[in-house]
């Protein structure tokens, strides 16, 4: 015989564990396929290469960041945890949505000049570490899908793939746009 409650316990870590898995999936694939990827420095993004085409990424990245920083207030006042901000009206679920979709939209043309101009490097401790929160970024965005609209899994798994996604936003940002807008030098390092 089974505890009381065990059989929505094991839907729930079954779907952890798929999710948590197919992220990695992603994450590897995304890695490999850098690493194996012959960099063409010449690829353009919207016609721009080179410096033009860094600076417009490092825009694309900036505002990738100040939609993340939207999408975490937005969460915050839909799990009730933004103080003094009430209860969220009905709209708010539809601004998360929308402002989650823009940010990966704008996430996926930066990301596949990366992996056809450069692909995944280890040349030096910003490039790797960009390189690898690119690669992860895409895995917690697939956790994130798969998990939101699961209904049975335990309070903490939605905000932790949000809250991993908005780290590794900053994380990619700080890596990229604030080294070039910096004149190319990590500020604080």
């Amino acid at each position: 015989m089974t505890e009381p409650g065990a059989t929505g316990r094991k839907p729930a870590t079954g779907r952890l564990v798929a999710a948590g898995l197919l992220a990695a999936t992603v994450t590897v694939a995304l890695y490999v396929i850098g690493r194996v990827h012959t960099p063409n420095y010449t690829v353009s993004l919207f016609g721009q290469a080179g410096l033009a085409a860094i600076m417009l990424k490092s825009l694309l990245a900036t505002v990738v960041l100040g939609l993340a920083g939207v999408q975490v207030l937005l969460a915050l006042w839909l799990y009730h945890k933004l103080p003094l901000a009430g209860s969220p009206p009905r709209p708010v679920r539809r601004w998360h949505r929308a402002t989650g979709f823009a940010l990966f939209a704008v996430t996926v043309p930066v990301a596949v000049h990366c992996l056809l101009a450069y692909g995944v490097q280890l040349t030096s401790t910003r490039v790797a570490v960009h390189s690898l929160a690119g690669c992860l970024f895409y895995g917690a965005f697939t956790a994130k899908v798969l998990l939101v609209r699961s209904r049975r899994l335990p309070g903490w798994a939605l905000p932790a793939a949000g809250g991993t996604l908005a780290v590794l936003v900053a994380v990619l940002w700080y890596t990229s746009a604030a080294w070039y807008y910096n004149g190319f030098q990590l500020p604080g390092l």
